[in-house]
């Protein structure tokens, strides 16, 4: 692949609904304090690209590596298949759960954008992006990713311009603090307080999701040769910054204009992208929209899914049970697995759905990325920068970024006096330091590797 179709491809697959709809929203809630996740963003993209990528690459062509759990295995060298069937299950998991987020979504755009009942549309999306991924496999989802990519780039960065041109204001700034002053806070209400500092530090932290999430350091694999990514990483830093403002601008234009109108952005200002198109675009532009939506979503589930069959075809299935399973056979088993994981993917969402009506895209979203992040991303950054990072490290890093991720999410913020801190900070940021402790702790018992690595890694 050359460096536009993985740049384009990488930054389609890392951003999904909560872009459009969850940065929107939270754009138009909180305010200027938003364009942390930017920075956040911004940081994570470009210390992937910029110093984690070439060693990656250089590395997944020595061991000939088509997957990550591929490259883990040609990297450690463990003795049993205990870190393929660890990191096959952790993607299986949090993917079903991060596919589901991206269903839910999807439901709540076709509701939002054509006044359908939100199941139908949840399903009607989900048997898209369903039929394509069974066609085309990786190849097809990447250049999917990059037109959708392309148009999610076009949209944001279009609506904000469209609507500074329309606005009927003096000074967007200057109005949205008469609104509420908190909207011009970068820190929220009461300024630097250690609620505030834990809250920021979660939305910075986000980005850390970009430091070796399988769905995205494939398309790292997949690339033509290293000099693509001396390219691409321009073009990725550029579409993230260009992207993620456009989103928090909607949202902040949409609060601005449409405060004390008849107009609803929604309860947490995910309509605030459809209303502004409606108020200022003519139909057929309103239908483009729609595209863009489902774009952000489809280019996610469909990278997800991929990622996820092959994990369980090809990593668990072939490489431990079956080494001489044909190829043709395991095409067959990598669809079976993408059909049962995007069903359990609709149920989950469809049950979501009727036991929590007041969810957030933003945070649902977070969490299925939350989970795969802490689970592979300190255990990549580990392996690409300490020569005595072993197998046993990996497998704790994995392990402790894994069970982390529900315990941040749903027993910490539940303890007194503390619990507030944690609900603030989200679970990525905790997960991670658990993660990299278990793996520094692991690696030190078993007394590290006894080969150094190759030349080529960045340590």
């Amino acid at each position: 692949m050359g460096y536009w179709l993985v740049a384009f491809s990488s930054r389609a697959t890392g951003e999904s609904a909560w872009l459009l709809l969850g940065l929107t929203g939270m754009g138009a809630m909180v305010g200027v304090k938003a364009f942390w996740v930017v920075l956040g963003e911004f940081l994570g993209v470009a210390i992937a690209w910029l110093w984690m990528a070439k060693p990656f690459k250089r590395l997944t062509d020595e061991y000939d590596s088509i997957t990550i759990p591929d490259f883990l295995e040609s990297h450690f060298k463990p003795k049993g298949p205990l870190l393929r069937i660890i990191a096959a299950s952790a993607l299986s998991i949090f993917v079903v759960i991060y596919v589901s987020a991206q269903i839910d979504a999807t439901g709540q755009a076709f509701e939002s954008f054509l006044d359908w009942n939100y199941y139908t549309g949840a399903i009607v999306g989900f048997i898209i992006v369903l039929a394509y991924s069974f066609i085309g496999g990786f190849v097809a989802v990447v250049w999917s990713d990059f037109f959708q990519g392309l148009l999610m780039l076009i949209g944001l960065v279009a609506l904000p311009i469209v609507a500074y041109i329309n606005y009927p204001g003096e000074n967007l700034f200057q109005d949205l603090a008469a609104i509420d002053p908190v909207l011009m806070s970068w820190w929220g209400e009461g300024g630097i307080t250690g609620l505030n500092v834990a809250s920021v530090l979660g939305l910075l932290c986000i980005g850390l999701g970009f430091l070796g999430s399988p769905q995205v350091f494939v398309r790292f694999i997949s690339v033509k040769d290293t000099k693509e990514l001396d390219k691409g990483k321009w073009v990725a830093m550029a579409f993230t910054i260009l992207a993620d403002a456009g989103a928090i601008f909607i949202g902040l234009f949409a609060r601005s204009v449409f405060e004390g109108t008849s107009v609803s952005i929604g309860a947490n200002g995910e309509d605030s992208l459809i209303a502004l198109v409606e108020a200022y675009m003519p139909l057929a532009i309103v239908g483009m929209y729609i595209a863009v939506v489902l774009s952000a979503i489809m280019s996610t589930i469909d990278s997800l899914l991929v990622v996820a069959s092959s994990a369980i075809a090809r990593d668990f299935y072939q490489k431990i049970f079956h080494p001489e399973m044909a190829q043709r056979q395991m095409t067959k088993l990598s669809r079976n697995s993408t059909l049962i994981m995007s069903l359990t993917a609709l149920f989950i969402a469809m049950t979501v759905a009727v036991i929590v009506p007041e969810r957030t895209v933003f945070w649902f979203v977070i969490f299925g990325w939350s989970g795969i992040a802490a689970t592979f991303c300190p255990m990549i950054i580990l392996a690409l920068s300490w020569k005595q990072y072993n197998a046993s490290g990996a497998v704790a890093s994995m392990v402790a970024g894994f069970l982390s991720i529900p315990l941040f999410k749903f027993l910490m913020p539940q303890i007194e006096h503390y619990g507030a801190y944690f609900a603030n900070m989200e679970e990525m940021l905790p997960s991670f330091i658990m993660a990299f402790i278990a793996g520094v702790i692991a690696t030190k018992l078993t007394g590290g590797r006894n080969t150094a690595l190759p030349k080529t890694n960045a340590g």
